[in-house]
């Protein structure tokens, strides 16, 4: 019969496929290896918060409010006292040589000005050529130095006027962050590096391994064999699918079991966002094998989808704070609906319900892709 023939070419095309690509002990290594090793390192390096910056200040006053002030800097875990300076000088030379980020300057008069009852300014430097950073960073400081000017004040009515203190109004915020009680930036991160990796070992394993027969000649070889075309594509990629599939789940156990990561979702959910990814991932390499003659030039196409797909993907710049264009840019991006997928079933718990959409758009991205690839692999062939 037809199909049983078929389905023999295909299972040796796979059984070839695993032998080639299992059989050597450093291939096998790479397969696991480095996907656990990325997590790691992603989990630990990734993050959006900035604490312990280092910070100098120049003290001209040396009056007991002005070292209150600067001991709440350097009491918070977002500041490290790295310096002391005498002149400004020394505040200058240590931004340009990197030394620290931040410097205050405390002019004389701060105290007296305050127990005046007027307005104290402390002058702020910051290096911004980490705008992010600098950026963050001078907001814990508004926050630190905001807490200063209120509780000196409420201090100082306390002492002069008690009567008006319990009549002040006050706006107290009650902070509840859903999802995330600790604001933790990894629970962000962690689940966001499992769609970029499994990207990159899928299409890069499906855009070699095909490459590599063109660049042999081997691939000549076995299209003149009774297999067909669409048996040789499917035994191609069908490998590479289940390597993807198992890294999938070894980088996920890694990342709830060893950060700690919450999952709160329906492990269906998972698996379906993971493989609609895992298909159009792999019919990316497809297309990528079809338009490259050696593994160089598939290596650097690769990289011309990778880091695009990444930066528009929301992994790490929210989608919202990009320019009008390159929002509805995302939208030709896969990787863009996974990362929603992936956060939103670990952190939030949502299921089919919720995320229908963004699991259509990945099956309909593998459907199109898949499609294109195959066909121009056909033409590439022939």
């Amino acid at each position: 019969m037809n199909w049983l023939a078929s389905l023999t070419r295909i299972l040796c095309m796979l059984r070839k496929e695993f032998i080639q690509t299992l059989r050597d002990p450093r291939t096998r290594a790479l397969l696991i290896g480095p996907p656990i090793i990325q997590m790691l390192i992603f989990g630990y390096a990734a993050t959006l918060e900035v604490k312990h910056v280092d910070f100098a200040v120049l003290d001209l006053d040396r009056s007991q409010e002005s070292r209150e002030l600067i001991s709440r800097f350097s009491a918070s875990r977002y500041f490290n006292l790295k310096s002391a300076a005498t002149r400004r000088e020394d505040l200058r030379d240590g931004i340009d040589h990197g030394d620290f980020i931040l410097a205050l300057e405390i002019d004389s008069g701060f105290a007296q000005h305050l127990r005046n009852g007027q307005g104290a300014s402390v002058q702020v430097l910051v290096d911004a050529s980490n705008s992010n950073t600098g950026l963050v960073a001078l907001g814990y400081l508004n926050q630190i130095g905001a807490r200063f000017s209120r509780d000196f004040l409420l201090d100082r009515m306390q002492r002069t006027a008690p009567q008006l203190v319990a009549s002040l109004p006050q706006i107290g915020l009650e902070v509840r962050p859903w999802f995330n009680a600790g604001l933790e930036s990894r629970w962000f991160f962690v689940p966001s590096v499992i769609g970029n990796l499994t990207l990159i070992l899928v299409m890069m394993l499906t855009a070699f391994a095909i490459v590599r027969e063109r660049e042999i000649g081997t691939l000549e070889q076995i299209m003149v064999t009774p297999i067909r075309r669409w048996e040789f594509i499917l035994g191609k990629t069908i490998p590479f699918f289940l390597i993807g599939c198992a890294d999938g789940i070894i980088i996920s156990l890694v990342g709830t079991l060893w950060f700690g990561v919450p999952f709160r979702g329906n492990l269906l959910v998972l698996a379906a966002g993971l493989v609609a990814f895992i298909l159009a991932s792999l019919a990316l390499g497809l297309l990528i094998s079809a338009i490259s003659a050696t593994q160089q030039q598939a290596m650097i196409t690769s990289f011309f989808f990778t880091m695009p797909m990444i930066t528009l993907s929301g992994f790490a710049t929210p989608i919202s704070s990009m320019p009008p264009f390159f929002q509805k840019l995302t939208l030709l991006n896969p990787m863009r609906f996974v990362m929603v997928v992936l956060r939103s079933v670990y952190l939030k718990g949502v299921g089919f319900d919720v995320l229908w959409p963004q699991i259509a758009a990945l099956a309909a991205f593998a459907a199109v892709l898949l499609g294109v690839s195959v066909l121009r692999f056909h033409k590439s062939i022939e």
